[in-house]
C-alpha cells in the first residue's frame, strides 16, 4: 500500500478509536433508548477501526484529549451541542473518506455506516434546553442590546463607577423580571408553544447572568471609563460564546449569527453614548 494512503488510514483510524470511547462514554451517561444508540453507533466505530487496522496493521490510541473534550462538552452544553461538535467531524472524516474508497472496498460500507450515524443522531436530539433555545435567545439579547446602551449613557452621564453598577444592576434585575413575565405571556398566547414558566425562567436567567457580566467591572473599577471598556470586552465575549454555540446546536453561521448581534448590540451602545453626553452637558449634571 502506498505510504501516503497508509498514512490517511491511520489517521482516520485514530479518529474512529477516539470516537469509539467519546460515544461508549455518553452512552454509560445517557438513559433509555439515547443511550442504546449512542453504544449501538459506539459498536460501528469500533468496528470501523478493526476495518483500518487489516490494512495498518497497527494498534493506535485514541485521542485522549478529544474524549475528554466532547464528554466535558456534555456536561456542560448539552448532549445536542456536543453530538453536533462530534458530527462536523465526521463530515470532515467522510468527506476524506470519498478519496481513498477506491484503495480499499470496505470504505463502502463505513461510508455507508456514518450517513445512518447522522440520521440517528438527528432524531436522537431532544433536549429540553435546546428546545427552549430561543427563549434564552431572547434574554441574552435583550439583556446586551438594552443594558450595554445604559450603561454607556449612564458612564456619560454620571462618570461614577459605583452609581453607574448600581443603576445598572437595578436596572438589570427588573428588566430581567419584566422579560420574563412577557415571554410568559407570549407563550401562553400562542397555541403549540413550549412550556410558558420554564420558557419565561430560560428567558430570566439568561438575562440575569449577561447583566451581572457587564455590570462587574463597575464593581471592580474605579474608573468609569475603564470600567465601560472591559464591560464592551465582556459583551464581545458573550457574543462570541453564544452565537457559537448556537451555531452548534442549530447549524447556523457563526460570522452572520455573530456580526448581527454585535452590530445591534453596539449600535444601540453608541447611540447612547450620544445620548449620555448631551443629557450632561444639556442639564449640568455634576455627581
Amino acid at each position: 500500500m502506498d505510504e501516503n494512503i497508509k498514512n490517511q488510514l491511520i489517521a482516520f483510524q485514530k479518529n474512529e478509536i477516539t470516537e469509539y470511547h467519546v460515544y461508549k462514554k455518553l452512552a454509560k451517561r445517557i438513559k433509555g433508548k439515547n443511550g442504546k444508540v449512542l453504544e449501538e453507533i459506539s459498536k460501528d466505530e469500533f468496528k470501523h477501526y478493526n476495518i483500518m487496522k487489516k490494512y495498518t496493521e497497527k494498534d493506535v490510541q485514541p485521542n485522549n484529549f478529544l474524549v475528554f473534550w466532547y464528554v466535558l462538552l456534555s456536561y456542560i452544553f448539552g448532549l445536542t451541542f456536543a453530538l453536533n461538535a462530534m458530527e462536523k467531524g465526521e463530515e470532515k472524516a467522510q468527506a476524506n473518506y470519498e478519496e481513498i474508497k477506491n484503495y480499499v472496498p470496505e470504505f463502502e460500507e463505513i461510508i455507508k455506516d456514518e450517513n445512518e450515524h447522522e440520521k440517528k443522531l438527528l432524531g436522537l436530539i431532544d433536549e429540553e434546553k435546546i428546545n427552549y433555545i430561543s427563549s434564552m435567545v431572547l434574554g441574552l439579547n435583550d439583556a446586551l442590546v438594552e443594558l450595554t446602551g445604559t450603561l454607556a449613557g449612564l458612564t456619560f452621564a454620571f462618570q461614577n463607577s459605583r452609581l453607574v453598577a448600581l443603576s445598572g444592576l437595578i436596572t438589570g434585575i427588573a428588566a430581567s423580571f419584566s422579560m420574563a413575565a412577557s415571554e410568559y405571556l407570549s407563550q401562553r398566547a400562542e397555541k403549540n408553544a413550549t412550556n410558558p414558566l420554564k420558557a419565561s425562567i430560560y428567558t430570566g436567567i439568561a438575562y440575569i447572568i449577561t447583566v451581572v457580566l457587564l455590570v462587574v467591572p463597575y464593581f471592580i473599577f474605579s474608573n468609569p471609563m475603564i470600567s465601560l471598556i472591559f464591560t464592551i470586552i465582556n459583551a464581545i465575549i458573550v457574543i462570541i460564546f453564544f452565537s457559537f454555540f448556537v451555531s452548534v446546536v442549530q447549524e447556523k453561521t457563526f460570522k452572520h449569527y455573530f456580526f448581527e448581534m454585535l452590530t445591534i448590540s453596539f449600535g444601540v451602545m453608541i447611540i447612547s453614548f450620544v445620548i449620555g453626553l448631551i443629557a450632561r452637558q444639556f442639564f449640568h449634571i455634576e455627581i
